[in-house]
């Protein structure tokens, strides 16, 4: 339960801090990070708090996550990077610390 929070709290943290003129706006598009968890849908079981999901689902491989780590060096989609970035790290710390 707490990395699920953490993937609302980290995101809300940040917006706050980093962009407290327009943080609603920040924190909403950082939010959009969040859809590339629709990629477990083609699991089974879909979600398994043991399974780890860094290189098991399509949308957390290794290949896609430079992908997302691009998405930081345009104004435009810095957001949404900055949202997908702090998924992988959130999904890649429970990897090595269950939480």
């Amino acid at each position: 339960m707490l990395h699920i929070a953490l993937h609302f709290l980290v995101p809300l943290a940040v917006a706050g801090t980093f962009y407290l003129k327009k943080w609603l706006n920040a924190f909403g598009l950082m939010l959009c990070g969040l859809i590339i968890d629709i990629d477990h849908l083609l699991a089974d079981p879909v979600y398994d708090p043991e399974r780890c999901s860094i290189g098991f689902h399509p949308l957390h491989t290794y290949w896609v996550i430079p992908v997302y780590v691009a998405l930081l060096f345009h104004p435009k989609t810095r957001l949404v990077g900055i949202g997908l970035c702090i998924h992988i790290v959130l999904d890649a710390g429970n990897c090595w610390l269950p939480m």
